[in-house]
């Protein structure tokens, strides 16, 4: 039995045509019908130099109670489904799926 917090990261650069905002809204519609996912964060990259970020533009972070609870989200229709819309426009993608190791606690700041 799965017992760590488990993270699903992924970092993208899109395609030229990419419909950026379209994909943003399907994302947090996605995650808000999946009861697995814990909490989603996501981000634009806006201050890293071009030649570190080797075209990567955007991160998106998933946190689930366990790795039970990550293989329920991948396997989800709705996520199969969002998947091919999501891979179609996707230019270079890496993905990290991994047990949390927590050495210091998140401070929660509201805008």
């Amino acid at each position: 039995m799965a017992t760590s917090v488990f993270k699903h990261l992924v970092v993208v650069k899109f395609k030229e045509d990419a419909k950026v905002d379209e994909i943003l809204k399907g994302l947090e519609n996605l995650v808000s019908q999946i009861d697995s996912v814990k909490s989603f964060e996501w981000g634009e990259d806006t201050e890293s130099h071009e030649m570190l970020r080797q075209g990567f533009t955007h991160a998106f972070s998933m946190t689930f109670e366990n790795k039970d609870g990550y293989v329920a989200f991948t396997s989800h229709p709705l996520h199969v489904e969002f998947s091919a819309a999501f891979t179609a426009v996707i230019d270079k993608i890496v993905l990290l799926d991994f047990p949390v190791a927590a050495v210091k606690s998140s401070v929660v700041v509201t805008p």
